[in-house]
C-alpha cells in the first residue's frame, strides 16, 4: 500500500525523491519521510500528513530514499513514519509490505541488545542487517540473510552511510528500477520517475541487490541475474490532472476514450481469449473491490449473451475454492494495478493446481501480468485517484466484448460498446452535471443511501454503493431488488434515499415494483433509467444501449459521488484509510 522511492546518481537525490514521493502519494498519505546520505552521516526528515502539502527541505545529496505511508503496524505518528534505522543510525530503511513474523524477530533482537523506537514491523529489517554486520558479514550478504528470515511481503530500499550504494529487495510487493542517463531510480511504481526515464527493470520475487553506477541483481541464493530492460509506453502527461481540479474528475471524463481503447485489441486476439474461455473446464472470474463487481456484472452478460456459466469469486475468498481447480480450469484475474495482494495470492493457489491464468490488468508490467499465462490489457492509462472509475468501465467493456465474441457476435458487441462510449460525453454534459450537482447538495448530509438493481444492475448497485461510501463516508449499501424486502427494508423511513437502476430490460417491471415498495415506506427514489417513471422523485437519464447499458449507467453515480465529496470538504483523490494499490492481505 505504501509508496517507496530511492535515487542514486548525478542529480540532487533529495529533490528527485521528494517530487517522486508526491507522485506516489496515491499509495498512502498518512505520513512521509526522506533520508539522504551526507558526508557526515544520514539526514532524515519525517512528517505526519500528506506530502502533497509539504515543501522540500532536505539537504542536497547524491543518494536518498523516501516513503509515503499507509499505516498497517503502528499508529500514524512521526515515530512510526519511515525511514527506520538501526541502533547506530547508520542504516536507513523504507519498506512496503507486512513482515508477518516481526514480533518474534523483534524479541530475538531485543534479547541481543537492540533497542527499538517505533511500533512498526519495518524496523526489524534495519536491526537484522545491523546484527549480521556485527558478525562480520558484508552488507550484500547481510541483506541476503535478512530477507531469508523475513516472512510476509516486502519491497525494501535502504542506504548505508558507509557505502555509495542503494540496496533493495522484493517479495510480493511491487518494486522496479528506472535506468536514467543521470542515475538509477528504485520505486513502487514507474510513475515516480517517468519524467526522467521509461527504461525499466521489473524485479521478481525473492530478488535483491544494489544500485551504484548500474544495478546488480541476485536471487535469494546470491547468484547474479541478468534482467531485461523494458521500455514503458506510458507518458507522464497521462498521469497529470490536465486542468481538472482532481484526478477523479479527470478520470471520469476520460471514459469516452478509455472504453474505446479497452476494446481496440485485434479481433483475432479477442477471439483467441474467447476460445480459451470456451474450452476451459470451469471458468473463475476473480477480483477485489470494483474489479470484483465488474466480474459479477459480466457473469450475467456471459449467461445472457454467450449462454456460458462462469464462477465469480472475491479474490480474498478464492483460496477456499481451490479444491475444484484442475489443469483444465481457467482463472480470469482482474486487477487495475496487477499488484493486488489478494488477487496475486489467489493466482498463486490456482497455479499450484496447474490451472491456467488470464490476466486482465491496466499495468502490463505488473506482477500479475508477468505470472499469468495470458494477458489482456485494459489500456486505460494511469489511474491515480484511489477510486476506480475509468478502469471499472474498461474491465466491464472488455468482459462484455469477450461474452459477445464467445457467442460469435464480436462485431455486434464491439459496435454496441463503442456506441456506449460515445454517449459518455452526453451523460457528462454541462446540463447533466448541473443536475447531478443539485442532487449532490440534497444527498450530502444523509446518513444512509441504499442502491438496488436486478441482474447486471445488481452488480451496478453494489459498485454505486462502494463509490459513495469510499469518497463521502456516508453509509451506503447495495442490494438486489428482491433481497431488499428480506430484512433491509426495515431500515427505510421517511426521506431515506434509494438509488434504483432501472434499465429497459427484463428486470424493469420488477425493479420498478421494488422501488414502489421503498417509496410506500417513505423512501426517496432516484431512478437511473432511459425512461422516467412516476415512482422516481429524481430521474437520471441514461441511454438504452441494451447489454452495454451497464457500462455507462455507473458514470452518473461516479460524478455524483465526486460532487458529494467536494461539498463535504473531502479530497476525492485521497479518501481516508484507503490506498490505490492494496498490496497487503
Amino acid at each position: 500500500m505504501c509508496g517507496i522511492i530511492g535515487y542514486i546518481g548525478k542529480r540532487n537525490a533529495s529533490e528527485l525523491v521528494f517530487h517522486g514521493l508526491k507522485r506516489l502519494e496515491y499509495r498512502g498519505y498518512d505520513s512521509w519521510g526522506i533520508a539522504a546520505k551526507l558526508e557526515n552521516g544520514i539526514f532524515a526528515k519525517k512528517a505526519v500528513g500528506a506530502i502533497g502539502d509539504a515543501e522540500q527541505s532536505v539537504p542536497q545529496a547524491k543518494i536518498a530514499i523516501g516513503h509515503t505511508r499507509w499505516a498497517t503496524h503502528g499508529n500514524v505518528s512521526e515515530i512510526n513514519a519511515h525511514p527506520h534505522f538501526c541502533c547506530r543510525k547508520s542504516i536507513a530503511v523504507v519498506h512496503n509490505g507486512i513482515i508477518e513474523n516481526y514480533v518474534e524477530l523483534r524479541k530475538e533482537l531485543e534479547r541481543l541488545g537492540h533497542e527499538f523506537v517505533s511500533d512498526t514491523d519495518t524496523e526489524v529489517i534495519a536491526h537484522l542487517i545491523e546484527e549480521f554486520l556485527k558478525n562480520g558479514y558484508t552488507f550484500e550478504h547481510a541483506l541476503c540473510e535478512t530477507v531469508k528470515k523475513l516472512e510476509g511481503s516486502y519491497a525494501i530500499v535502504m542506504l548505508n552511510k558507509e557505502e555509495d550504494r542503494l540496496y533493495f529487495a522484493k517479495k510480493d510487493s511491487p518494486l522496479c528500477i528506472g535506468i536514467a542517463e543521470h542515475g538509477i531510480f528504485l520505486a513502487s511504481d514507474p510513475i515516480a520517475f517517468l519524467e526522467h526515464t521509461n527504461k525499466i527493470i521489473f524485479l521478481d520475487d525473492k530478488e535483491f541487490g544494489y544500485a551504484a553506477s548500474k544495478p546488480k541483481i541476485f536471487d535469494i541464493n546470491g547468484n547474479e541475474k541478468e534482467k531485461k530492460i523494458i521500455t514503458v509506453e506510458w507518458k507522464l502527461e497521462e498521469a497529470e490532472k490536465a486542468g481538472y481540479e482532481h484526478y477523479m474528475e479527470k478520470e471520469i471524463h476520460e471514459q469516452r476514450e478509455t472504453i474505446i481503447r479497452a476494446v481496440s485489441h485485434e479481433k483475432r486476439k479477442i477471439e483467441k481469449i474467447a476460445e480459451l474461455i470456451d474450452n476451459a473446464f470451469g471458468v473463475f472470474l476473480i477480483g477485489s473491490g470494483s474489479s470484483y463487481y465488474a466480474c459479477l456484472a459480466s457473469s450475467y452478460i456471459f449467461s445472457k449473451i454467450a449462454k456460458k456459466h462462469v464462477n465469480v469469486v472475491d479474490a480474498s475468498e478464492f483460496g477456499y475454492y481451490k479444491h475444484f481447480l484442475t489443469p483444465k480450469t481457467l482463472v480470469v484475474a482482474v486487477s487495475q494495478s496487477g499488484e493486488t495482494a489478494d488477487v496475486l495470492d489467489a493466482v498463486k493457489k490456482a497455479k499450484e493446481k496447474n490451472a491456467k491464468i488470464l490476466a486482465i490488468t491496466n499495468v502490463i508490467s505488473s506482477t500479475l501480468a508477468r505470472v499469468s499465462d495470458y494477458l489482456l490489457p485494459m489500456q486505460a492509462g494511469p489511474e491515480i485517484c484511489v477510486l476506480s472509475t475509468k478502469t471499472y468501465t474498461s474491465q466491464l467493456a472488455l468482459l462484455t466484448l469477450l461474452a459477445y465474441t464467445l457467442a460469435g457476435r464480436y462485431e455486434e458487441g464491439k459496435e454496441k460498446i463503442i456506441k456506449a462510449a460515445r454517449h459518455v460525453e452526453e451523460i457528462l454534459s454541462q446540463e447533466n452535471r448541473k443536475y447531478l450537482e443539485k442532487l449532490a447538495e440534497i444527498l450530502k448530509d444523509e446518513e444512509h443511501v441504499f442502491c438496488i438493481g436486478r441482474g447486471v444492475s445488481y452488480a451496478l448497485a453494489l459498485e454505486a454503493a462502494l463509490k459513495i461510501k469510499e469518497v463521502t463516508y456516508i453509509h451506503a449499501e447495495g442490494f438486489s431488488g428482491g433481497f431488499l424486502k428480506h430484512g433491509t427494508i426495515a431500515l427505510i423511513e421517511d426521506g431515506t434515499p434509494c438509488i434504483v437502476f432501472a434499465p429497459k430490460d427484463e428486470t424493469y417491471r420488477e425493479i420498478i415494483s421494488n422501488a414502489q415498495e421503498v417509496k410506500a415506506r417513505g423512501g426517496i427514489i432516484i431512478g437511473i433509467s432511459p425512461e422516467n417513471h412516476e415512482v422516481f422523485d429524481y430521474w437520471i437519464n441514461v441511454p438504452d444501449l441494451k447489454e452495454a447499458t451497464a457500462i455507462v449507467s455507473i458514470i452518473p453515480i461516479q460524478y455524483l459521488a465526486y460532487r458529494m465529496a467536494k461539498l463535504k470538504g473531502y479530497n476525492p483523490d485521497k479518501p481516508r484509510n484507503l490506498a490505490k494499490s492494496v498490496t497487503v492481505k
